[in-house]
């Protein structure tokens, strides 16, 4: 039987080890500390990705702060467009970043439909980065994610019809997501993964073109509802992306 002694020793070790895991994520939620930032810094291209969330951004700023790229949310669903679609993708580009427009992807439109809403809406301009298309949970499919078998399909629709035009998509994917509906499947397509803890290692063994690495990071120059702003960074040198386009 352990003694008294023992017990208390190991009482204090098990709160202390309670205390560090709660405090580390108190400081992660808080963004005050990134696991991911010491494995992003091998990569020389960092880039953000934003919506009408970060409000009125100053584009200059933002490049000032060692930011090489942005994707712009331009779409979501079948009729939505981002109020700050058109102000964000005309700043970005005068502040000199490489720029491209995302689509959120969604459960409850078809997937040609939703095409050709980003075909009206994102400008064929041969400057832009090719399109990403952003397949994440949302609302109460966080909890009741849908099948596979009614996903895959909307979304190789969407894929379909955009390269029908001309455009090879990018698809952004959170860990699980990607391996519910893209693992295994899109062929060809460049891959850009959210991993914010730890650096992502693909369940189908592929290679990711893009890497969201932090969805709390803060930068100076906006002023929106959402305090964080999410970094990327690219797997490749600039020219290496300036050839995506």
């Amino acid at each position: 039987m352990p003694s008294r002694r023992r017990i208390r020793v190991l009482l204090i070790v098990l709160t202390g080890t309670i205390v560090v895991i709660a405090l580390g994520a108190a400081l992660v939620e808080r963004g005050l500390v990134w696991p991911n930032r010491l494995f992003a810094a091998r990569y020389d291209v960092r880039g953000v990705d934003v919506s009408a969330w970060q409000g009125t951004i100053d584009w200059p700023a933002i490049a000032r702060q060692d930011v090489d790229f942005a994707y712009v949310k331009a779409t979501e669903g079948s009729s939505f467009v981002d109020r700050e679609f058109e102000a964000n993708l005309r700043g970005a580009r005068e502040a000199g970043l490489l720029v491209g427009a995302y689509h959120f992807f969604s459960f409850e439109s078809s997937g040609r439909a939703q095409a050709e809403h980003v075909l009206a809406t994102v400008p064929d301009d041969e400057d832009l980065l090719p399109v990403a298309i952003d397949v994440e949970y949302y609302g109460t499919f966080h909890a009741d994610p849908p099948d596979a078998s009614q996903v895959r399909p909307e979304l190789t629709a969407l894929i379909e019809t955009l390269r029908d035009h001309g455009i090879e998509p990018v698809v952004y994917a959170t860990r699980s997501a990607y391996d519910r509906y893209v693992a295994g499947h899109f062929p060809g397509t460049p891959l850009w993964i959210r991993s914010v803890i730890v650096p992502p290692t693909m369940s189908d063994d592929r290679v990711w073109t893009f890497w969201q690495y932090s969805n709390r990071d803060r930068l100076d120059g906006y002023d929106g509802e959402e305090s964080f702003i999410d970094m990327n960074v690219f797997d490749g040198d600039l020219d290496d992306l300036r050839a995506l386009r």
